[in-house]
């Protein structure tokens, strides 16, 4: 499940993609105006944006254009909705940053396909690239962790909970968040699970010295980060999983 934030200011537009994002078994994220649009993007990086080119106060080209011009933003997958069908919007479309670009009217089939072709050029995921942050390295098709020269031993749900913190770096993701991405939004187990697999991985990854790279974010969730704080090594004396989240963790792996 990916998710997607839409820029939308006609409301029935925004909506009726909302439905078909879902629909698809991805999360879709409303925002009506560029100012809404930054706010979002701020608070959580979304796998790709959907942006109306006229948007209210700011058009959603200058939005595409200030996104590529920062470093948190950079890579972050935009597709361009607009009813300007003209070569030359197309082309200013695109080098603004747009990675496609959709005139309106669209089929929603063309927006899905659309959607889904972005989605598996930009995400490792779905091409078994390998993932890496500094020297700790996964790798999808040999389903190999390494950390230097030393392999990490992970079970199978570290293994998936590892590779998607990989591919997200730097990113603050909550325990619900990492349950739909991880586990899937089918299963139905309490969000104190990650807590225990979280404990399992930092586990797996202290045999190589890398433990650190796992940080809490109190209140909020975990990261992956290249650059550890030594005071962020372990989970706060309150955040371990109660027992009976450790038995549904082993059911989940």
């Amino acid at each position: 499940m990916s998710r997607i934030l839409v820029v939308e200011d006609e409301a029935a537009i925004a909506e009726l993609i909302a439905l078909n994002l879902r629909h698809a078994g991805h999360e879709p994220v409303l925002a009506a105006d560029a100012e809404a649009a930054q706010r979002a993007v701020d608070a959580v990086l979304p796998d790709l944006v959907l942006l109306d080119w006229m948007l209210p106060t700011q058009s959603g080209l200058a939005l595409a254009r200030r996104w590529r011009g920062d470093e948190r933003t950079r890579q972050l997958p935009i597709i361009l909705l607009t009813a300007r069908s003209e070569e030359a919007d197309k082309v200013a479309g695109l080098d603004a940053g747009a990675d496609d670009y959709i005139a309106k009217p669209f089929s929603t089939n063309e927006l899905m396909a659309r959607i889904r072709a972005v989605l598996r050029r930009k995400s490792p995921e779905s091409l078994d690239e390998v993932v890496a942050v500094g020297a700790l390295r996964l790798d999808p098709g040999t389903r190999r962790a390494h950390h230097g020269a030393q392999e990490i031993r992970l079970g199978p749900t570290e293994f998936r909970l590892l590779h998607y913190l990989l591919t997200y770096p730097e990113r603050v993701h909550s325990r619900a968040q990492l349950l739909d991405r991880v586990w899937g939004d089918h299963v139905f187990i309490e969000e104190r699970t990650v807590d225990v697999h979280i404990k399992r991985l930092r586990e797996a990854l202290a045999s190589a010295g890398c433990a650190a790279m796992i940080e809490t974010a109190r209140g909020a969730g975990y990261r992956l980060t290249a650059q550890p704080r030594p005071a962020a090594t372990t989970i706060a004396a309150a955040d371990p999983a109660a027992p009976g989240a450790a038995a549904g963790a082993d059911r989940s792996a």
